[in-house]
């Protein structure tokens, strides 16, 4: 769990202008997103599970790692390679937690990539008990006729076809009672006008997870999803929102702000907990309202 958040102090952060090179850098927004590695409180909930997290540099995926080492697992984190500065940031938060991580750069678009990232995984600590897929592409495209082809196959490669390629590859290597725990959006079922291929990979990701939660329930598998709504993290001011939107990202929310990493990563902790042991198929969305 994290500890409260202060409303005034985040009801008062500004969210100014600014743009990075896709996927950027975490550690160079301003503000800096909260990913929970001074305010998330750990319970011991993932005592000694295994956690293979991809897009685990920053962002949710970020905050995700760091929660599961609060609550006592040790993660095989996957990201880009020009994501290396903030994995290795990650890297230091949970070594300093007392548990083991390893770091696996490397393009989620290539399918071998994915199934080389599971054996990897597989080396580093066995097979493991929680496949957690964040990893995504979000670019705003404001007129279809300017979505170039590279993009809608680069996005649905990226949010969709490697989720498939893990989930494959990892299977033999779930143990009992295993979890995976997909990301949608609410973008999947209210898609902004300018994510045309992103909002509908999200739908695409929360079918995919109904779906296999279905076929894997017999195999004591869980398959969940998390379905965040506006989150401060590198998505936005790398391309996937327009510039003159970041100041305006949350406001549209019943709490009227974004939402922060650390705020979305309890709900990963929870799907993957034996809290939720009859929970599966379903979506969590933390979204404010």
């Amino acid at each position: 769990m994290t500890k409260n958040v202060n409303e005034t102090d985040v009801a008062q952060n500004e969210f100014p202008k600014q743009e990075q090179p896709e996927p950027g850098l975490q550690k160079k927004m301003t503000p800096v997103p909260d990913d929970g590695s001074t305010s998330y409180i750990g319970h011991g909930r993932l005592k000694n599970k295994k956690a293979l997290i991809t897009g685990g540099d920053s962002g949710i995926g970020r905050a995700v790692a760091i929660a599961y080492a609060h609550e006592g697992a040790d993660v095989v984190l996957n990201y880009l390679p020009a994501e290396e500065e903030d994995a290795q940031d990650v890297k230091n938060i949970v070594t300093n937690l007392g548990r083991r991580i390893a770091l696996v750069p490397g393009d989620l678009r290539q399918e071998t990539f994915s199934q080389q990232l599971v054996a990897q995984a597989v080396s580093f600590f066995g097979d493991f008990d929680i496949l957690v897929l964040v990893a995504g592409k979000q670019h705003a495209v404001f007129d279809i006729e300017d979505l170039s082809t590279d993009q809608l196959v680069d996005t649905y490669t990226t949010n969709v076809f490697s989720l498939v390629w893990l989930i494959k590859a990892a299977l033999p290597h779930l143990n009992k009672a295993g979890s995976i725990i997909t990301t949608s959006s609410v973008q999947a079922k209210k898609p902004l006008p300018y994510l045309v291929d992103y909002a509908s990979t999200k739908a695409a990701i929360r079918n995919i997870t109904e779906s296999l939660a279905k076929q894997l329930a017999p195999r004591n598998i869980r398959v969940n999803c998390v379905a965040p709504g506006p989150i401060w993290t590198p998505f936005q001011i790398a391309g996937g929102q327009p510039q003159e939107k970041v100041p305006e990202l949350g406001k549209n929310t019943a709490m009227g702000r974004p939402g922060q990493p650390a705020e979305v990563a309890g709900a990963y902790v929870y799907l993957a907990s034996g809290d939720a042991t009859y929970v599966t198929g379903e979506t969590i969305h933390v979204a404010g309202g």
